[in-house]
């Protein structure tokens, strides 16, 4: 690689890789992408996504961002197109929460998109592949070249041993699973503070075939509560691409969602509402039920480091992980991308201090994500990593009154719906306007069944196999 020709090499073709690369073909003259899986060439899972059959939503902030990063290739559209659902956070969805049912109003509230996490990862990399001259190449990166002041490149696996691949910026974006403590160590940079809060939380995950005429029906969603000593339980009918429900179960230590296909749908009805085992079970399964346990919360603190080398970020999965639960990671990433943008605009590829900029900066959306995962997560039985403190305590009975107020106050759910959809900060919270509908409370009495149309609760009663 000539000294004039700058080459940036991202580890990762997930959502956090690509979403990098993109940035950074319009700041080098190379970018190439590094990816130990076989990529599909269509949607299709592969085996680096450990959470990749179970419900995947993206958030308004998210989406918002990605548009942004990949300007002229609407992802939006493009996943309209191929079968997404957009829904309505204030008129498509029926959830219960632990503090009663959420009013569905006429106003439609900010959106999200609903598909598999294959569709969204093959979308947004053939955007990339589309507008860029991004090149994917698989190939395993085994650590870092060069030192504590400055990363010049990756090492490979290769047949005979180890192959290097000089580079002017690298990427870490290898997710979950990123060794990027143990390169920074080969590096001699150490004293990484790393942090797990592990629910022992378990996703259950099945696809049916949406029901005839029940192609509209709204994302229905049962909460885990995390405030009551029991395990935490859970459940969802996720519309997704293909004419296909996503059934997505998930229960804390103590409380797993099982594998078998039968205990799968009494599971559904035990939850503290049965609407999500009425619906499915008059609806056709299509698949086997898909089990993962990889949903702790973890976060390696590498913005604390006193010294970064130049050349180096570590982005996404790769910095923190968080319970899919919460429907934060892919929005993260996004964020972190568009912070890379901003910066690669503000100082040149060439910016001293550039890296260490960037991972200070990508710190804020991590620890927003984090303090909404692990507030929530402390709460349940035989959690490990954390407890709940003074600070818990005083946050979650705020939290509580708030969404205690959401379910009969426009005000309050609006207030919650822009920082659930990761639009704002949580700042937004504590608005004046916010606080004064948190201090009267609901306005309406709580729903004492789920907000159905006529037309929606006989769908249900036609499906339900139950007696319910």
């Amino acid at each position: 690689m000539s000294p004039t020709h700058r080459r940036a090499v991202v580890i990762g073709a997930g959502l956090a890789g690509m979403l990098a690369a993109a940035v950074l073909s319009d700041a080098v003259d190379e970018v190439v992408v590094l990816e130990r899986d076989t990529l599909p060439e269509r949607p299709e899972h592969r085996r680096g996504l450990p959470q990749g059959r179970h419900a995947h939503l993206l958030m308004a902030g998210g989406l918002a961002a990605l548009e942004e990063l990949i300007p002229g290739e609407s992802i939006r559209r493009r996943l309209l197109a191929a079968g997404a659902r957009e829904i309505s956070l204030g008129r498509d969805m029926v959830v219960l929460t632990p503090e009663g049912w959420f009013r569905r109003w006429r106003h439609e509230g900010p959106t999200m998109l609903s598909c598999t996490r294959a569709l969204l990862d093959w979308t947004v990399r053939s955007a990339v592949l589309a507008r860029t001259g991004v090149e994917i190449r698989k190939v395993q990166a085994v650590g870092l070249t060069g030192d504590a002041r400055r990363v010049r490149g990756v090492r490979l696996a290769a047949p005979a041993g180890e192959e290097e691949l000089d580079a002017h910026f690298v990427v870490d974006a290898s997710g979950r699973g990123s060794r990027v403590v143990t390169w920074l160590r080969e590096l001699g940079i150490t004293g990484v503070r790393e942090r797990t809060v592990d629910a022992g939380q378990v996703n259950a995950t099945r696809l049916y075939r949406t029901p005839a005429g029940a192609e509209q029906f709204p994302l229905t969603m049962v909460q885990s509560d995390p405030y009551g000593g029991r395990p935490g339980r859970s459940g969802m009918v996720l519309p997704v691409e293909n004419g296909q429900w996503m059934v997505s179960l998930a229960g804390t230590r103590g409380g797993e969602p099982p594998s078998d296909p039968e205990k799968f749908l009494r599971y559904a009805l035990d939850l503290p509402s049965p609407i999500v085992g009425r619906l499915v079970s008059g609806a056709e399964p299509l698949t086997d039920v898909y089990v993962s346990r990889s949903t702790s919360n973890v976060r390696r603190y590498l913005e604390r480091l006193p010294h970064w080398p130049e050349g180096f970020v570590a982005l996404g999965d790769a910095i923190a992980t968080f319970n899919p639960t919460y429907g934060q990671g892919m929005s993260v990433a996004a964020f972190h991308a568009r912070l890379l943008g901003e910066e690669l605009r503000r100082l040149g590829p060439d910016g001293p201090g550039l890296a260490r900029r960037v991972q200070r900066g990508a710190a804020g959306p991590v620890t927003m994500a984090w303090t909404a995962a692990v507030g929530q997560d402390v709460w349940y039985p035989d959690v490990r990593g954390a407890r709940p403190g003074l600070a818990d305590r005083l946050v979650t009975a705020y939290s509580r009154r708030l969404t205690r107020t959401a379910t009969g106050s426009y005000r309050a759910a609006a207030a919650l719906w822009d920082v659930t959809s990761m639009r704002t900060g949580p700042g937004r919270l504590l608005r004046p306007d916010t606080l004064l509908a948190v201090l009267n409370g609901p306005l309406l009495p709580p729903l004492p069944a789920p907000p159905l149309t006529p037309d929606e609760r006989k769908i249900l009663q036609a499906l339900d196999r139950t007696g319910g």
